[in-house]
């Protein structure tokens, strides 16, 4: 893990995780899940084949991956730290960890009143268009 403000991070394994999906499957991007169909799972796609909605909220890269959350569930989650982390088990029916026999987990913690003070405003999917 390597920004205590960043929004989203990825332990050491989570990060071997990504680059073993990348190498399968070419660059990769994360959506946070809000419980539709596989729970409250970080759901890892090759870029590109999920759609993101203009408000979609991006909370920043995991080793490059691109990691967003919907603007609704980001309400709830504003002021904690998302800690992606890598678990035995099976992997959300959608996402690329699937198969794998190990997948994502979101772990969290609440941002300190200073830490959010110092964090900088989030942007949606429409204004990273633009």
């Amino acid at each position: 893990m390597h920004n205590a403000l960043a929004r989203v991070l990825a332990t050491d394994a989570a990060s071997e995780m990504i680059e073993q999906l990348r190498r399968r499957h070419g660059p990769v991007m994360f959506f946070q899940s809000g419980g539709c169909c596989d729970g409250s799972t970080p759901m890892c796609y090759a870029a590109g084949e999920f759609s993101l909605s203009d408000t979609d909220v991006y909370l920043g890269n995991l080793n490059g991956a691109p990691f967003y959350m919907g603007l609704e569930q980001f309400g709830y989650w504003e002021h904690t730290q998302l800690i992606i982390d890598v678990v035995d088990g099976n992997g959300g029916m959608f996402s690329l960890d699937n198969g794998t026999g190990r997948r994502f987990l979101t772990r969290s913690r609440l941002f300190t009143d200073d830490e959010l003070r110092g964090l900088g405003a989030v942007s949606t999917a429409r204004q990273a268009k633009e």
